[in-house]
């Protein structure tokens, strides 16, 4: 048994390191929705928060309270009242938004106080801090409503919240803040974790969510044929909210995600929405290459799309050297122009840094990743991962099952990624009249 435990632990631990690394003195900005918290959720993400602190990583956890707010209400035998997709506070949701906050923190420091033996909190101290942290101000009237004590973020204490991470600490916010008067405004706690993400430039916004992300086909139902696309590019995703009706609840396509939007936009790189129904969904999607939910990535500085007749010279030059040498096939410049649909490529400045080609075989429910290409200027820079993601979900959303390459070099690179060595018969029909046994390419599949 220890035996297989340990054919399965090593490599497993060994592809999970890159992460641990890539976050270690990062900041994470993780709004939980209270109803995570109502279906007793609150142990489970706390110790993976805590893990992934002991890793070197600095959080600030706000927390929703939909849930726990209306059943105070409901005690007091008051109705909840919402307009525009917001809550309208009164006094009487006021009190029971203080009361259900404090109720609330009490129990996350508790859970967060937990250091159980035999749990990832053994041996564990999180100092969880909290405080004015933030300063608000009224919604308002809005079309002839008014929203009483209901807020919007007008400030954010940056350099309290800095210098309490740099102690080590988490912070833990509530969706509420205070007028320089001393008043206190009911906020979201979507609202509250964009602008502390987008005021901190934090690396990573993450919503654990109701949701399980968002879909290929968003607003379709799911099924087997629309998974979940683990990553959006900033363009997509603010299309694809274009395209949506406005979010009024939680568990509409476009809630979480315009708040992920409006981060990336600001200067917030990756902003997540992950299930919360899912148990580990935090260390899934953080240390797993693959992710769990959806992330919206922003990739500033260089366009990764798809290929254009223009292209055609780029990838001529980058992929020239590496067919010299043999390490891909050869390829004309008339293939090229025929097959450019198919390329998607990264730019910067003009200039093509990494492509990649997929040719579908539908009646087999696969596809074909060739020509994946990153010049010697970028290597180790993740590039070959982006192409390979944007290639993947072109798959996916040609309703492809798998997608599959053929190599004679770079095996180990795509074993770590998720593909797994197979027999050329396992080729398409199509595809193994054309294989070349002289050349005795790897076939390697990554199922999708």
């Amino acid at each position: 048994m220890s035996t297989v435990f340990n054919f399965t632990f090593v490599p497993w631990f060994r592809s999970v390191a890159p992460y641990i690394h890539m976050h270690r003195g990062k900041t994470f900005v993780v709004g939980v929705c209270g109803e995570a918290i109502a279906a007793g959720k609150l142990h489970h993400i706390a110790q993976d928060l805590a893990l992934i602190q002991s890793m070197g990583v600095k959080i600030v956890l706000v927390h929703g309270f939909r849930p726990q707010v209306n059943e105070q209400l409901k005690a007091k035998g008051h109705a909840p009242k919402y307009s525009h997709g917001m809550r309208i506070t009164d006094e009487i949701a006021l009190d029971c938004a203080q009361e259900a906050a404090g109720q609330l923190r009490y129990e996350i420091e508790a859970a967060f106080s937990q250091g159980l033996p035999n749990t990832p909190m053994a041996g564990a101290t999180v100092r969880v801090i909290s405080g004015n942290f933030i300063t608000a101000r009224p919604v308002g009237i809005v079309d002839g409503v008014d929203f009483q004590h209901s807020g919007l973020v007008r400030k954010v204490d940056v350099a309290g919240i800095s210098r309490t991470l740099d102690m080590g600490a988490m912070v833990l916010l509530s969706p509420f803040g205070f007028s320089p008067t001393g008043e206190a405004f009911n906020l979201t706690m979507e609202e509250v974790a964009t602008s502390v993400a987008t005021a901190l430039q934090a690396d990573k916004l993450i919503f654990v969510s109701e949701i399980p992300g968002i879909r290929i086909r968003a607003g379709e139902p799911e099924s087997e044929d629309n998974p979940i696309d683990t990553e959006l590019p900033l363009a997509a995703a603010e299309k694809l909210l274009s395209a949506l009706p406005n979010a009024k609840l939680p568990t509409d396509t476009a809630f979480y995600l315009q708040h992920c939007v409006k981060a990336c936009k600001a200067g917030v790189e990756r902003s997540h929405i992950i299930p919360f129904a899912v148990d580990g969904a935090l260390l899934l999607e953080v240390y797993v290459h693959d992710g769990i939910g959806t992330m919206v990535v922003d990739e500033k500085l260089e366009e990764l799309r798809e290929a254009t007749p223009d292209d055609v010279g780029g990838i001529l030059q980058l992929i020239e050297p590496f067919e010299k040498d043999g390490t891909l096939v050869k390829r004309s410049r008339t293939e090229i122009e025929r097959d450019i649909g198919n390329y998607t490529i990264i730019e910067h400045d003009g200039v093509i840094f990494a492509c990649a080609a997929l040719y579908p075989y539908p009646e087999a429910k696969t596809a074909e990743m060739a020509a994946l290409t990153v010049s010697p200027d970028v290597q180790g820079q993740g590039d070959g991962e982006k192409v390979l993601k944007r290639v993947e979900q072109r798959a996916r959303a040609m309703g492809l099952e798998s997608i599959f390459v053929l190599t004679t070099r770079t095996m180990h690179w795509f074993l770590k990624r998720g593909f797994q060595s197979v027999d050329p018969d396992w080729l398409p029909e199509a595809r193994k009249r054309k294989y070349n046994w002289d050349r005795k390419s790897q076939v390697l599949v990554k199922k999708l």
